[in-house]
Formats: structure tokens, sequence, C-alpha cells
């Protein structure tokens, strides 16, 4: 994966997989510290020890489909290509928190890529899934919460074409405002 919207997304595919119905996703960028970190946290199924410390060899997977799971080594490798680490905390029947944190400057470090996109393809590919985006960067803060969208929709469904448009729309313009944009 080239970019880290791609590992975002292949991360909360896991947690879905995992049985969760809420997903919060963070990105924090803070040039001062030099880090940019990511982190995801579901209410799925999560994880035993053991599984944890095997969830990021290759070789292992819970999928029946295919007998490797290449989403969180991938991740690990990005992460310490660009002087950073992974850490996964999950508790059982209660669910799981991945954080990935990069060296923000580091010339391995892959492009963010686009978590507009990423967003709006999870909101409607899974319209029963609570997301909740926050991005920091630079102190400035963006939330997106589709709980809160969905009350102000109410009878529209949140996977309508016109509103996967309109959140997507939304999330490019005001990541680009954080970003110092116009």
């Amino acid at each position: 994966m080239k970019e880290l919207s791609l590992h975002v997304l292949d991360i909360v595919e896991n947690s879905l997989r995992a049985g969760a119905t809420e997903v919060e996703i963070r990105v924090v960028e803070d040039s001062n510290e030099d880090i940019l970190s990511i982190e995801i946290k579901d209410n799925g199924r999560g994880m035993d020890d053991e599984t944890v410390k095997k969830a990021i060899d290759p070789f292992f997977t819970t999928r029946t489909e295919r007998k490797v799971g290449l989403g969180l080594p991938l991740l690990v490798q990005a992460a310490k290509a660009a002087e950073g680490n992974v850490a996964i905390k999950s508790i059982p029947g209660k669910g799981t928190t991945v954080k990935a944190v990069f060296k923000k400057s580091h010339i391995d470090l892959q492009p963010l890529g686009d978590m507009a996109k990423t967003i709006s393809a999870l909101v409607a590919l899974h319209p029963e899934v609570e997301f909740i985006y926050t991005h920091v960067k630079e102190g400035r803060k963006l939330r997106f919460s589709t709980k809160e969208l969905k009350e102000k929709l109410q009878e529209v469904p949140i996977n309508n074409p016109l509103v996967i448009d309109w959140i997507l729309r939304f999330l490019k313009k005001s990541l680009n405002e954080l970003s110092g944009g116009a």
C-alpha cells in the first residue's frame, strides 16, 4: 500500500469483520512534535493477548478465504520505515485500538493519501456503522460523526449517493481548510 489512508481502510474493514458497530478514526499531524499518528478504535469482538501478538505476522489470519493477513504487518512495516511504531491494545468482548505513529519529517513516510475518499467510501459501504473521524493538524481540528449526520438527515439514508457526494466534498473542503487552504 502506497498511502496511509489505504492502511486505514484495511484496518477498519478488519474492525467491521470483527463485529464493530462503532469505529473512531483519529489522525494527528504535529510538526512541532514531528509526528503523524493514526488511531483506529472499535467496539468489535477484540482479541486475546496471544492473538494480538500473532496479528502482526503476515502468515496469520482469522479469515478463512485466504491464508495470509497483510494489513497490520504492512502498517507496521510502513511505521518502522518512518522511525515509528504500531501499538495494538485489545480486550476480548470490548474492542481493539490500533495506533500507528510516524516521524512526520522522515523521507520514507508514506503520504497520508485521500482520507476524505476513505471515510466517504466506508460510510457508503457500511451505513449501519457509526463512524467518528477526527483530524487534528497543527492544533486545528476537524470532527465528523455519522451519528450526528444521521440525526440531521432523519429519513434520508446516509448512503444515498447525494449524501455520500456531500460527505466527500465536505471532508475535502474541511481538510483543505485544516491545511491552511482557502
